[in-house]
């Protein structure tokens, strides 16, 4: 018989979620352990697995929507149930009307899923629109973002249950109509891919454009506003000589395929530091202080969706192999938003590199809850002076943001001490 799909709480004291992605269609028979829906949290996007094998029988939930948790968002079971079962099953809900979507019968579904695939199959001609009589169906998000970008729905090609248009729709051909611009040779040329309808900004004839950000840039942008606002940063900087550490580097990379970056070592050094010093291996708990015993540090990554810190467990412990391995397991989910929840919770430090661009130094914001995060810039050769003698040396800047609640001045200090003489004697990360 069939059964209600909810909203799962996919992370601790989440309330809600939103329906990211559907990633089976309807009536399609899936496997246990087959990820059937994406949700996407205000850190990640997680795939919601199914515990048995089945089918999606109805939406009650439109991709885009946000979701309380708890909340009915699909119906499913066998392939084979009746129309009036699902119909009876959903009146038991007592949904408001207007939101779920499919909520007719099946045979209505399949009524208005003629003139949907009618203007599709139209639209591959440049023939269908509105006007004409063709119906399109489309989910909020993506009727959003068309909105948005002046793209009309009519020139899209939906990939969804019953052809309808999604998201990942849209953003193909907003894709395409970029691609067809840059082969013209100038922004005259855009157009969608019925050649009909210009891609245009928001605001016709003004030199910007209003992108809309993500919900994950949207909670990042919050995150640290709060951190500033509330965790008093002090700053520590300091330089350290990189040459010993770069040739540790090679002779760990030589013959191999390890591939161990420099911030791998870094993150290597960070750990050691923390089991010296342990007295930065904290969090503020607003009416005690949490004392971690293991180094978790967390990695910021950079995604065209926004800033994520994975979080890598058990630093101190692990070989340098295995965190590098780890580390760009880490770095590869978080480009493709299949990170999960547990990966991005926890630690007390966070690891940022901006050394790859050729930065030499900056100072970043605390990544809450953590007690601290260490930035780190460029390895360059410039004058250094050892022992009265002027020379040139690798020389890297390091600058330490330090919450003052949890952390004193003097212990933030003993730290950096203690991190710098590790790298420079890099042996040590090893140890």
């Amino acid at each position: 018989m069939p059964e209600i799909l909810r909203m799962p709480e996919v992370a601790a004291n989440t309330t809600e979620a939103v329906v990211s992605s559907w990633n089976v269609d309807l009536n399609t028979p899936y496997a246990a352990g087959e990820a059937i829906v994406t949700v996407e949290t205000e850190k990640a996007a997680v795939d919601i697995e199914a515990e048995t094998e089945g089918a999606l029988l109805r939406l009650l939930a439109d991709e885009g929507q946000t979701v309380a948790v708890g909340s009915p968002i699909a119906v499913w079971g066998s392939p084979g149930e009746t129309p009036d079962a699902v119909d009876a099953l959903v009146a038991t809900l007592d949904l408001p009307t207007g939101i779920t979507t499919g909520a007719g019968s099946d045979d209505e579904r399949r009524a208005e899923a003629v003139p949907a695939e009618s203007a599709v199959a139209d639209r591959g001609a440049g023939a269908a629109s509105p006007a004409n009589g063709g119906r399109i169906f489309a989910s909020p998000i993506a009727r959003k973002l068309a909105a948005e970008a002046g793209l009309d729905l009519a020139a899209v090609v939906g990939t969804g249950p019953n052809q309808s248009i999604r998201r990942r729709d849209v953003e193909a051909a907003l894709a395409a109509a970029r691609s067809a611009e840059a082969a013209a040779g100038g922004p005259d040329a855009a157009a969608s891919p019925s050649s009909d309808h210009a891609v245009e900004p928001a605001t016709a004839g003004a030199e910007f454009e209003d992108v809309p950000i993500s919900r994950m840039r949207q909670a990042v942008a919050r995150r640290l506003v709060d951190s500033k606002h509330s965790a008093p940063h002090f700053y520590l900087r300091g330089t350290v000589r990189v040459d010993r550490l770069l040739d540790v580097r090679r002779e760990l990379n030589d013959g191999t395929q390890a591939a161990i970056s420099l911030n791998d070592l870094v993150v290597k050094a960070v750990a050691v530091a923390h089991s010296r010093v342990p007295g930065l291996n904290v969090r503020w708990n607003g009416d005690s202080v949490r004392q971690y015993r293991q180094a978790d540090i967390a990695v910021a990554v950079a995604t065209e969706h926004g800033l994520v810190t994975p979080v890598v467990r058990g630093v101190d412990t692990m070989p340098i192999g295995k965190l590098a391995e780890r580390t760009r397991d880490l770095i590869r989910r978080a480009h493709d938003r299949r990170l999960r929840q547990h990966e991005l919770e926890g630690g007390s430090i966070t690891v940022t590199n901006l050394g790859m661009f050729g930065t030499e130094e900056f100072a970043a914001i605390i990544n809450p809850p953590h007690a601290a995060i260490l930035a780190v810039g460029a390895a360059s050769r410039q004058p250094h002076v050892v022992d009265g003698e002027l020379g040139v040396a690798t020389i890297m800047r390091l600058c330490l943001s330090v919450d003052h609640r949890p952390v004193d001045g003097v212990t933030a200090a003993e730290w950096m001490r203690e991190l710098t003489g590790i790298i420079e004697h890099s042996l040590q990360i090893l140890a």
